[in-house]
This record gives structure tokens, sequence and C-alpha cells, in this order.
């Protein structure tokens, strides 16, 4: 329905107010009053038509509005579904391969399980052969170890983590020289002493006072005693590069030749 433009009324009325002289001149007097009374009610009721009319525009208008902002956020909502339905089957893909790789854990489990049971008993074995250096700290964590592969509330990953720190320590236990305080059984008797150990090349003890010194001779498995005087000056002195006490220095010490592999 189209709207009335507002610059038309005054000309709408001027034409009502027109037909009402012209009918006032020809009507009788008596007539007179119900014209005009009439034609009054007829103005009203065109301005509530026009009240109406000029409502409903409005609302349609209104509508119009709403109608287009909600045409824009579905649009924006198409683009969106799209973009989502992009991610789950991505998403769906994922849990695929998801799926595939739980189903091999169980495989990697029963097979990795074996080999690392075996690389303990491998590094407890070796621990028992080497050089007697810290033996109760080494074969502790052998133990532990072996406990650790127990637990169930433990991961795989987790076993082989620790499983791979313990074969470090040992492999560190090579390239480096440290020495610590150990109570040895020599002779009958204890015997607090200072053991320096090089590597795995050499393992010596020395006393405070330098009164006893030895070597471990892997050959027979035993503590020996170092009697002559460069041998107990040269074991002092690796103790004193071990503690930082002076800088690090060629040691001519003895120790035991290497024998071929069997």
């Amino acid at each position: 329905m189209n709207r009335c433009p507002k610059a038309w009324r005054p000309a709408s009325r001027l034409v009502v107010l027109v037909g009402l002289l012209i009918a006032a001149s020809t009507a009788p007097a008596g007539d007179l009053d119900q014209v005009l009374a009439a034609a009054t009610q007829r103005l009203v009721l065109a301005q509530a038509s026009q009240q109406a009319i000029d409502q409903v525009v409005g609302e349609t208008s209104e509508l119009e509005t709403e109608y287009k902002q909600l045409m824009k956020q579905i649009d924006g909502l198409q683009v969106y579904n799209d973009y989502i339905q992009r991610q789950i089957t991505s998403q769906e893909g994922e849990l695929t391969q998801l799926a595939e790789s739980l189903d091999q854990v169980g495989v990697v489990e029963r097979q990795i399980m074996p080999l690392m049971i075996r690389m303990l008993d491998g590094m407890e074995q070796f621990v028992q052969l080497d050089k007697p250096f810290l033996m109760e700290e080494r074969i502790t964590r052998v133990h532990r170890l072996r406990a650790l592969m127990e637990r169930a509330d433990v991961t795989l990953a987790e076993k082989f983590r620790r499983l791979t720190e313990a074969f470090q320590i040992e492999n560190d236990f090579g390239r480096t020289i440290e020495v610590y305080k150990d109570a040895l059984v020599l002779d009958g008797a204890n015997l607090e002493v200072n053991v320096l150990r090089l590597g795995r090349v050499g393992l010596y003890y020395q006393t405070n006072d330098a009164s006893a010194t030895g070597r471990w001779d892997d050959a027979d498995k035993q503590w020996k005693p170092l009697t002559d005087s460069a041998s107990r000056n040269q074991v002092r002195r690796g103790i004193r590069i071990a503690r930082k006490l002076v800088a690090p220095d060629l040691l001519l010490l003895p120790v035991t030749a290497p024998e071929v592999a069997r």
C-alpha cells in the first residue's frame, strides 16, 4: 500500500472544505448542521486511516530492517557451519588414526617390555662385574628399576625414560673422575679411605694420612696395596684433581691391561 505524501494533506482538506461550502450553499438551511457534522466525521476518519497507514508503513520498514539483519546472520552462520564441518571431518580422520595407533599400543608394549627387562638384567650383570665403586648406590638403582617395572600405575614411557636415564648414569661413569669416602675391608680390618675413580680405567684408595694406598686389580678381583712413594704421590694428586683443588694434570698410575672380549 502506497503512503500518501504529507504535502498533499492541506490540498485534500481544501477540497473537502470547498465541497462543504458548495454543499452548504445548495443545501437547505436545516440540513447544514448535518452536512458539517458528516464532513467533520469523514475528516476524523481520514486522519485515523492516515495514522493507521503511517503505522503500518513504519512497522513494515522495521520488519524489513530486521529481515535484512537476520539474513546477514544466516549467511554468517552458514559460513561458520562450513568451517565447523571441515574441522569435524579433520577430527574424525585424526580419531581414526588414533584408534589405529591405540590398536598398536598393545603390540608395542608386548614387544618393548621384554626388551626393557633384558636391558635391566644386562645392567645388573654389568654392575656386578664392573669395578666395585659406589656399589650400594648402583645396585639400589637397579633394584628400584626392577620394582618400577612391576608397577601398573606407571606408564610404559616413564619406565623406559627411567631405564635410559640409569644407562646414561652408568655411561657417564666411563668418562668422569671423582673421589668419595668409603669403608674397605683390608687385611681383615675396616679402613676409612678416599676412593679415587678415573673413569673405568682405574680405581684407587688412600687413607687421609696417606699411610695406606692401593688399587683395584681386575684380574684378581681384589684390592692390592701400592707401596712405592711415586704411586702414593700420584694417587694423592689425583684426589686433589678430583676435588678441584689443583688443575688437571697427567697422572702416572698402574692400570690393568685391557683384555680381548670373548
